[in-house]
């Protein structure tokens, strides 16, 4: 019990750690951008796509969901070396999971940057693929869930709530069970809920801005460029002609 003990504490500090990395601000800085200081301000693949373009959300996207993904993939390894089998079987999973929980936490709340990091919706969906196999088909299905709200709406908001809010039950339904019971799988719901619960925390404010009828949208009228444009033409009118009279004195000369 004591090495599952300490070896957990290693992945889940190391799992914090990873999670932590900032790649959306590295990524805006390589582009000349402070990404906290521009668009949402959010350190996250969907302000970086606003403000860069399509090809560094994919990249901030990959990036966030990997340090999500091999940490947790390596506690697994870790864990499962330490403790096969037995009795402690299901706090080894314990503790597997709260690996996932520690690379999110890194990511939403790195303490690299204050404590003011992104919404932990990719680094999130790595760490469930991460619980392999458990998790994997869930989080693949939320990923669909996510792509169909986003191309629904334009807003990918609403397709991390939805995405978060169906996970647990995609756990439920498409996680195998290798023939556990479903007290035996308490681990793995659980898990499931928090992170659910830990995404749509991160939303509060989009939740009110989608309820105000006000949230940005991804692209086309009412995404942030969008108004940024509308926002720009307004600050800076179109001169119009002025209609001079001619100096009399000059003009009898």
């Amino acid at each position: 019990m004591l090495s599952l003990l300490s070896t957990a504490i290693g992945c889940w500090l190391a799992g914090y750690l990873c999670g932590g990395i900032p790649f959306a601000l590295f990524v805006g800085k390589l582009k000349g951008v402070d990404i906290r200081k521009v668009g949402s301000g959010n350190l996250g693949a969907m302000n970086v796509g606003r403000l860069l373009g399509r090809q560094w959300f994919v990249v901030v996207f990959l990036l966030d969901m990997l340090k999500g993904l091999i940490p947790t993939l390596i506690a697994g390894h870790l864990l499962k070396e330490v403790v096969p089998s037995g009795e402690f079987a299901t706090w080894r999973d314990v503790c597997w999971l709260l690996t996932g929980i520690a690379c999110v936490l890194g990511h939403n709340y790195p303490m690299y940057l204050g404590f003011r990091g992104g919404k932990g919706v990719s680094t999130s969906m790595g760490a469930a693929l991460g619980i392999y196999p458990d998790l994997t088909a869930p989080a693949i299905a939320s990923f669909f869930v996510w792509c169909a709200g986003l191309a629904a709406t334009r807003m990918s908001s609403v397709g991390s709530l939805c995405a978060a809010i169906l996970f647990p039950v995609f756990c439920f339904i498409l996680g195998p069970s290798n023939g556990r019971s479903l007290a035996q799988r308490w681990p793995m719901l659980a898990f499931a809920l928090l992170a659910a619960v830990m995404v749509v925390v991160r939303h509060r404010a989009n939740i009110r801005r989608i309820l105000a009828g006000n949230e940005t949208r991804v692209w086309g009228p009412g995404s942030r460029k969008d108004s940024e444009t509308m926002s720009e033409s307004s600050a800076f009118p179109q001169a119009r002609p002025t209609h001079t009279t001619r100096d009399p004195v000059i003009s009898n000369r």
